[in-house]
């Protein structure tokens, strides 16, 4: 079955699972799309292997589906997308909403689109995040994540950076980097999500105290044994 055919039927049972006359709310459609972003990331040929190893590893990911990026003479960027903290035998957390945004001043020209998945390889990495807002590059560190057969290895010899980022680029740009971007959560979107005002970040991607099985295909699509 194709990449694009997976996409479609993704979206066809969420949309039968939502039930007649129901359109998804914000939320759900992030999630959705959360998960169609992973499925990509993983059967990139490029990637896509060195992505679910070091998803075995990881203590969580965050997933931006739709990363914007435009530039004349100012340039910004952002979007939302989700956190997800890896639990108990591999499994993991149900998301909890964030945004990531940040701006750039330069002779710049162009515009880009991305989806991009951040992958957190420590622990320190992962508290920072929880604790509300982030500066990467200066609260945490990150770098361009490897892939090829030298991956490994730099992994290796990055072993300074609390996060990788990976994505998947269309546009202007060549690169993605996410160095100097603010992180911060979108607690109505996540109190929303979970129809709880208690529903905060760690206690829904830590604690395990919320719940909702629209995410589960997304949860799944995450889990690589080791």
């Amino acid at each position: 079955m194709t990449l694009l055919r997976r996409c479609f039927l993704a979206m066809a049972l969420v949309a039968f699972a939502a039930g007649p006359g129901h359109a998804l709310t914000d939320q759900e459609e992030m999630v959705q799309k959360a998960h169609i972003t992973v499925q990509k990331v993983l059967q990139s040929k490029d990637i896509g292997h060195t992505v679910a190893d070091m998803l075995s590893k990881a203590k969580g990911v965050l997933i931006f589906p739709n990363l914007y990026k435009g530039a004349i003479l100012f340039g910004a960027e952002g979007g939302s997308g989700v956190l997800l903290a890896k639990g108990g035998e591999g499994r993991w957390s149900y998301p909890a909403f964030y945004f990531l945004g940040s701006g750039s001043f330069g002779l710049q020209f162009g515009a880009q689109t991305a989806e991009v998945m951040l992958l957190i390889m420590t622990e320190r990495g992962l508290n920072a995040i929880l604790n509300q807002k982030v500066k990467i590059g200066a609260d945490v560190n990150a770098a361009i994540g490897p892939y090829g057969v030298g991956a490994k290895a730099a992994t290796t010899a990055n072993l300074g950076a609390d996060i990788f980022s990976y994505s998947l680029n269309q546009g202007a740009f060549a690169g993605f980097s996410v160095d100097g971007a603010v992180i911060y959560p979108r607690s109505e979107w996540t109190t929303g999500y979970y129809g709880n005002n208690g529903a905060a970040p760690r206690a829904v991607v830590i604690e395990g105290k919320f719940a909702n099985p629209h995410a589960d295909a997304l949860r799944e699509s995450l889990f690589q044994p080791r």
